[in-house]
């Protein structure tokens, strides 16, 4: 059995002005579709459907004229624009002032840890223990020639102390140098102390006393004067504050001492008219001492090397306005402001000075009379001088256990510590 099937036609436009998705099926009048056809044909209509509208998504914007205008921006005018520039140029400056002012205060903190780190140092170094390691003994090396010299040189090996043989200005003479170690990098470093020690024998001394005579005399000019008189008065002339001591070595010391400041050094020197002030008419700067040997010599070297390692100590505190009140509880002493604050603890602590006078009784003393001015002023309103020992005994001390009565013992003693006229009376 023959089947006769009827072929499908489509025709689709050719026109270019008619899209992709118009399509036109030309089936036969008599034909029709089946379930198979009719999804494809469903199918087809869709995607046909999709690509439309994709095309109208994809189609170009409406015209210029279309869209809608946006607003004006307004024009700024010249005296706003520079006033904006005006304003940003001082912020600028405002700012550059706040990084100048905190670099100044960052300078000022730094110099100024710096100058206390400076005087913390300088004033470790100005103590007596550490000033005494900057100090050189410096010893002309005629001296060394003498029998006995090597006394002053193991005395100063033994206290480890710094020490050079060098030649010295004056002739058998003692200096001493100073390091100072703030100056070390300027060209500084060292320093020559004032005092001088010459250490001569009983024989030079004559010889210097004799030089000295003719001088005073007219019979000698100073440029002439002895070898040991001469270098000595040069030295003097070009530094008035230098200080010289003659150390006079005899093993008599004892007897030339007090026969040279007496009277004269006895028969010889009155032959000679020498006499001790002498000396002093001749410079100030001079003073004699009479040792015993080398050894008086090594301790007189060793006081005076103690002495200056004091000193700048000493000329720092003595540049306070009351030395006697410096800060510290070492110094046990109470700081007295230009305003008066202190004078009270400091009449305080005045009344503590006697025997058995606690803190309590002196705070009760003083609370009554804040002066000792008003105290006195007490003392003599009252008539009798029972009544005036007895004026501080009924005042009350107050302690942490218990109150109490000063008692006419004290009472009695602080009256006799402020009105006596004698100073060898004993108060207790």
């Amino acid at each position: 059995m023959s089947v006769l099937r009827q072929n499908k036609t489509w025709e689709i436009s050719e026109s270019e002005n008619d899209s992709d998705a118009e399509k036109v099926i030309d089936l036969a009048p008599d034909e029709k579709l089946d379930d198979s056809n009719r999804g494809a044909c469903e199918v087809d209509c869709k995607d046909a459907s999709e690509t439309s509208s994709q095309t109208s998504r994809l189609s170009a914007p409406p015209p210029s004229g279309t869209r809608t205008p946006s607003p004006a921006k307004k024009r700024r005018s010249k005296e706003e624009i520079e006033a904006d520039r005006e304003r940003a140029k001082q912020r600028r400056e405002d700012r550059e002032k706040q990084r100048e002012a905190k670099a100044k205060q960052k300078e000022e903190r730094r110099q100024e840890i710096q100058r206390r780190k400076q005087a913390a140092e300088t004033l470790k170094s100005l103590k007596p223990e550490n000033c005494l390691k900057c100090l050189t003994v410096c010893i002309d090396p005629v001296l060394l020639q003498h029998e006995g010299a090597d006394i002053l040189l193991d005395t100063l090996c033994e206290l480890d102390w710094r020490y050079r043989v060098d030649g010295q200005q004056i002739p058998h003479s003692i200096t001493w140098t100073r390091e100072l170690l703030q100056q070390v990098e300027a060209g500084q470093g060292l320093v020559e102390e004032e005092h001088v020690l010459q250490v001569l024998t009983l024989t030079d001394l004559l010889d210097v006393l004799i030089s000295v005579k003719k001088m005073l005399d007219n019979e000698e000019d100073e440029l002439e004067g002895g070898v040991l008189l001469r270098p000595l008065l040069e030295c003097l002339n070009r530094d008035a504050k230098k200080e010289v001591t003659l150390l006079v070595m005899d093993s008599q010391a004892e007897f030339w001492s007090k026969a040279f400041v007496g009277y004269g050094l006895g028969e010889t020197l009155q032959s000679i008219g020498v006499k001790y002030m002498d000396m002093e008419e001749l410079n100030k700067n001079i003073s004699l001492v009479f040792l015993d040997g080398w050894q008086g010599v090594a301790n007189h070297v060793c006081a005076v090397t103690k002495a200056l390692s004091k000193r700048p100590f000493k000329l720092l505190t003595d540049q306070v306005e009351l030395p006697f009140c410096v800060d510290g509880s070492w110094a046990s002493g109470v700081r007295v402001e230009k305003d008066g604050s202190g004078l009270k603890q400091v009449w305080s602590r005045q009344i503590q000075q006697l025997n058995r006078v606690s803190p309590a009784v002196a705070a009760a003393v003083t609370e009554a009379y804040p002066s000792p001015q008003l105290l006195l002023q007490a003392y003599q309103s009252l008539e009798l001088e029972v009544m005036r020992k007895g004026l501080l005994a009924p005042l009350t001390v107050k302690t942490e256990d218990k109150e109490r009565r000063v008692g006419p013992d004290i009472s009695s003693r602080v009256y006799r510590c402020f009105t006596a006229q004698n100073p060898q009376l004993v108060l207790d």
